[in-house]
């Protein structure tokens, strides 16, 4: 495979635009996918007027390749986007549905949570619900209290959806074309912090398999559990402490459903201490739920207690000042782990 410099942002939608190219039951749903506001002009349908792309020029491109029957601009109307996906998912098609915002998700939910997460089961297998629902996460751009978000851990505790939280640019090219393979409806939450971050990614098609986690930092002493934008963090303490002489090995599940127990619980045993960062929630969150899995499953390998990462029980902050005090930082994740070395 060739390879190249590429950013989230191009990895995502290369994903898109080559699933596209591939199979031709592959659409695109959603408000804004081409800029919106072109769409009031009857002449650009023919001269192909290119818009935006939403909000952060992810799709930009992907309309004029396809045109409207495969890139379906929609009005601000989530429980249509929703319905509409998980209805043609039933009918054969493979839909990727564009939430844009995640937070906005309490709008569709009943068409997600409701239907098509069990549509397979109460069918008795025989129906597939093969759609993804692309939507942004996280705070760290002072988008507020209903923009800033991580509820990654609600789509998480649903019985029938897979749940993907990628880190990197590579990762989120080779998860998102498993999930448009998939047959299950699957939640893809794309951090909008990292858009702009970049990573070596395969031109070709690659598909990553759900449920195998990442190790992107090997260690000895400690092992530090994130997931999205929170990797990152989790990596800059892991070098930062390297020069102190302590060791930490920072594991990256990718997905939150299915998780891959048997790697977190791997690394834990090797080191016998644990830090789990989370964005998602200080009470009932992802965190909570690792921390529970290896209490339960290695607590004879835990020569310490088991620290938590996690932003205080409160919506995000406008502030940029509170936003980043209210959000977990290498700073916060170094302070745990030298808690627990002491230890």
């Amino acid at each position: 495979m060739t390879t190249s410099k590429k950013t989230y942002r191009e990895a995502v939608k290369d994903a898109l635009c080559q699933e596209m190219e591939r199979d031709e039951t592959v659409v695109q749903i959603g408000e804004d996918l081409r800029g919106g506001h072109a769409g009031t002009n009857p002449d650009l349908e023919t001269k192909k007027v290119e818009a935006f792309g939403g909000v952060l020029g992810v799709t930009k491109g992907l309309w004029t390749q396809f045109g409207s029957e495969r890139v379906i601009d929609t009005p601000i109307t989530e429980s249509a986007i929703i319905g509409m996906a998980a209805g043609a998912a039933l009918t054969g098609l493979r839909p990727v549905a564009e939430l844009m915002f995640m937070d906005f998700f309490g709008v569709c939910y009943d068409a997600l949570y409701n239907q098509a997460a069990k549509f397979r089961y109460m069918f008795g297998g025989k129906a597939r619900t093969p759609m993804v629902m692309r939507g942004m996460i996280g705070a760290g751009f002072s988008a507020a209290a209903q923009h800033s978000q991580s509820p990654y851990n609600v789509f998480a505790a649903v019985p029938g959806l897979k749940v993907v939280a990628p880190s990197n640019a590579y990762d989120a090219k080779g998860l998102l074309i498993q999930a448009i393979r998939d047959d299950d409806p699957v939640v893809f939450c794309e951090h909008k912090t990292l858009y702009d971050t970049k990573a070596e990614v395969p031109d070709e098609p690659y598909a990553i398999p759900f449920g195998v986690a990442n190790y992107t930092r090997q260690g000895t002493d400690v092992t530090v559990i994130a997931l999205s934008a929170m990797v990152n963090a989790a990596n800059d303490a892991a070098d930062s402490l390297a020069a102190e002489g302590i060791s930490v090995e920072v594991v990256d599940p990718r997905t939150v459903s299915p998780l891959d127990e048997e790697g977190i619980l791997e690394s834990v045993a090797a080191t016998g201490r644990v830090v789990v960062v989370d964005e998602s929630a200080a009470r009932c969150g992802f965190g909570h739920d690792v921390a529970a899995l290896i209490a339960t499953k290695a607590f004879d390998s835990l020569r310490a207690p088991i620290e938590l990462v996690t932003p205080p029980h409160t919506p995000v902050p406008f502030s940029p000042k509170l936003e980043k005090a209210w959000l977990p930082d290498a700073a916060r994740i170094e302070t745990a782990i030298r808690r627990l070395v002491a230890n």
